[in-house]
């Protein structure tokens, strides 16, 4: 308990403090000096800060003040007032966030969920989708369930550029919100590329283990696109 009071922003002597009032009720400064193990000069001082956060209140009995516990719902309060002060100041915080210098990075995924990961930083971008490649079964049956509901919601357009083999994809048809053209040329290679935004993923799906990497670039993403761009405009539908 004492590390998650920490957590809300108390120091670990007033962790202590504030614990040794919940179990122990109203009690003198004596009793807590004993019970916690703090000097008594250290335990006044703990104490005012406890006031002053509204976690300790006292009363005088015959002159001697007896310390008391606050209701913990008034942890919650402390929350509340820590959220209502960080809102407060996120405005200022996104405006400096914005003015950084774009960011530029290489992420290498692997395994069962590195597709998963890709297609799902696809639809937080939220920007029209460039996908080439084959007509790899298992992708294009995500295509055109899971990931294709979450993007039509989103209305994000995509175009699809496959080998003319992949015609025989029934699949392929049922993609909503795409264009769809075929290569005459049969595009072998097992490499799934997709440029969206200013990243661009290059994915190789199998079955023992899918491999993807994530480039987040301008430059880089704007010189796929136009590659693609080529190859979409001397392709068929």
């Amino acid at each position: 308990m004492e590390r998650t009071l920490e957590e809300l922003g108390l120091t670990k002597t007033e962790s202590k403090v504030y614990l040794c009032l919940l179990r122990k009720g109203s009690i003198p400064i004596g009793s807590i000096t004993k019970d916690t193990g703090i000097h008594r000069r250290t335990i006044y001082d703990i104490i005012e800060r406890l006031i002053e956060k509204g976690l300790v209140n006292y009363i005088l009995n015959n002159d001697i003040k007896y310390f008391e516990a606050i209701d913990p719902e008034r942890l919650l309060d402390i929350l509340k007032e820590k959220e209502e002060k960080i809102k407060s100041i996120l405005g200022e915080l996104k405006i400096l966030h914005k003015g950084i210098k774009e960011k530029k990075e290489t992420i290498f995924l692997k395994g069962k969920h590195s597709i998963q990961t890709i297609f799902n930083d696809q639809l937080k971008i939220g920007q029209e989708i460039l996908f080439m490649g084959k007509g790899v079964d298992e992708i294009i049956k995500f295509h055109a369930t899971k990931f294709n509901e979450k993007r039509i919601e989103k209305n994000i357009k995509i175009k699809m550029l496959f080998d003319r083999s992949s015609k025989e994809f029934e699949d392929i048809k049922k993609i909503k919100l795409a264009e769809i053209k075929f290569m005459e040329a049969d595009y072998s290679s097992p490499i799934i590329t997709c440029i969206y935004g200013n990243n661009v993923s290059i994915m190789l799906h199998n079955n023992l283990s899918p491999i993807a990497i994530l480039i987040r670039q301008k430059d880089i993403a704007d010189g796929f696109r136009e590659q693609f761009n080529l190859l979409w405009h001397i392709s068929k539908i």
